[in-house]
């Protein structure tokens, strides 16, 4: 059910509607629009009765939700999520184009501030690396810990980059939590009910990865997990599926970026690099999903990605990316988004 409040609604009735609610045994989530609040209720397993709110002050009526989500519904706020970053200008949904950029992997404190330092150069917002690697192998890097998070906060601290970074359990959320300012759930973990809710009581934004074989609803459903904790804030980003394909690592599904923004409200970023899991295939890729209407990118930068620990073959050199940002630029214009220019090289000491 979902409770739409009239436009001049005050914050006490708002309040008042959501305290009746929960003392009807059910959940209350208020969230706020341009021009009104919607209050969605969960945890009712039948129908709510109408009237029992449609009488209270403030209400203009009670809708029945149909769809299995329904915090992630356009029938709960019709515009697009916008979300936004204390002490900053970046943002992921709205008009500007969120940009994350990075290794995939934490190596080193050298590696990762020459991989920041370039993609800053270039015009990205945020700075995306790995410290925590769930590999298919055991043996494989599985990434730092907390030192890559304490060498991400020093980044974030030099260059203002927001810093997006995945969890894989619980234990390792709590620190993500602290240190990141984006807590990513990554494919693996899509469908892991217990680490969503974990998610849906952070304080951070989420973002919110694809399943390797998930169908659109199953993506939208993970969400709801989050947002049925109280966490708001969710990113979703589309990273391939597997199909019968053999000349890619996965099928970058590119339709389902407007399928999304036909049913949900909430942003959705592209991943090209493990899209394809090809270098030349990560710039046509995100020059497409900014055409075709996506909310930002996700993609892997690495300095010298010959000998890099995990995804290499994948990864831009810096150069490169400094090219996929300048024709990026070209087509968010045709499409009415915006691109940050690219920051002036410091000067050469002397």
């Amino acid at each position: 059910m979902l409770v739409v409040m009239q436009a001049q609604a005050t914050d006490e009735q708002v309040r008042a509607v959501c305290q009746r609610i929960e003392s009807l045994g059910y959940r209350a989530h208020p969230i706020p629009g341009a021009q009104r609040t919607a209050i969605g209720i969960t945890g009712n397993q039948t129908e709510v009765e109408p009237g029992t709110l449609e009488e209270m002050a403030g209400v203009q009526e009670v809708i029945r939700v149909s769809k299995p989500f329904k915090l992630v519904s356009r029938d709960i706020k019709a515009e697009n999520t916008v979300i936004g970053f204390p002490g900053c200008d970046a943002t992921v949904g709205g008009r500007s184009l969120a940009v994350m950029a990075g290794p995939c992997a934490i190596e080193s404190r050298e590696q990762a501030f020459a991989i920041a330092e370039r993609v800053h150069r270039a015009g990205a917002q945020f700075f995306r690396g790995g410290a925590y690697k769930p590999r298919t192998s055991p043996y494989s890097f599985q990434g730092l810990g907390e030192e890559a998070l304490r060498i991400m906060a020093e980044i974030r601290e030099r260059f203002g980059l927001r810093i997006v970074t995945e969890a894989v359990d619980n234990e390792s959320l709590e620190l993500v939590e602290r240190y990141a300012d984006v807590i990513q759930i990554g494919a693996r973990n899509m469908q892991n009910f217990s680490l969503l809710k974990r998610a849906g009581r952070a304080r951070k934004p989420v973002l919110l990865k694809r399943g390797m074989s998930a169908t659109l609803e199953e993506f939208l459903m993970a969400a709801e997990y989050v947002m049925s904790e109280g966490n708001y804030n969710v990113v979703l980003c589309e990273r391939g599926v597997r199909t019968f394909a053999d000349h890619t690592r996965n099928t970058l599904d590119l339709s389902l970026v407007p399928a999304v923004q036909r049913l949900s409200h909430l942003p959705i970023v592209v991943d090209p690099s493990h899209g394809t899991g090809k270098r030349n295939k990560v710039t046509p890729l995100s020059r497409a999903a900014v055409a075709v209407g996506a909310d930002g990118l996700m993609v892997e930068v690495h300095n010298d990605p010959d000998r890099a620990l995990s995804d290499g073959m994948q990864s831009l050199y810096p150069q490169q990316f400094d090219e996929l940002m300048d024709q990026v630029r070209q087509i968010a214009r045709i499409v009415e988004r915006y691109l940050p220019p690219a920051r002036a090289q410091p000067a050469a000491a002397h």
